[in-house]
Parts: C-alpha cells; structure tokens; sequence
C-alpha cells in the first residue's frame, strides 16, 4: 500500500469527504492541517504544481489533486490500483 499524505483544513467540506472516501476504504492516511501549521502551506504549493486550496491529496508520489479528482478516480476503478502501487 503507498503512503497517502492529504493537506487538509478543518473548515473545509471537501476535506472531510475525501478523508471519509479513504476511511472507508480502510486506506491510512497522514493528515497536514495547513490550518493549524501554516508553515506547511508553502511545501504544499510547491509539491502540487501551484494548487493553493485544499485538500491537496498525495498517493506515493503521485499528486492526485483534490477531493473531486479522488472521488473521480474512485468511479473509474483507477484509485484501487493507484494504492496498491
């Protein structure tokens, strides 16, 4: 299973249904709370070719974008293989 990293906010919708697509998929996740470490938002910038808002979503080192892009993939039957790597 790839390492899965999502910068995330608490206010934000998005986030929480992308964290929720991933909970039930059982996938462990490393959550950056850009909120709450706004140091990390730079790095989270950069790593996403520019993308500012979040979630900013990572499998491996694959950027997948955000919460539509995962749930895009999901549909696909694209974000299964995409874990496992």
């Amino acid at each position: 299973m790839q390492d899965v990293e999502i910068y995330t906010s608490p206010l934000c919708g998005f986030c929480h249904a992308a964290k929720r697509l991933l909970t039930e998929k059982n996938v462990t996740f490393t959550e950056i709370d850009v909120l709450a470490n706004p140091a990390r938002k730079p790095e989270m910038i950069q790593r996403a070719s520019g993308g500012r808002t979040v979630p900013q979503i990572f499998v491996g080192e694959t950027h997948v974008g955000g919460c539509d892009e995962l749930y895009a993939l999901e549909r696909a039957g694209k974000l299964d293989p995409l874990l496992a790597g």
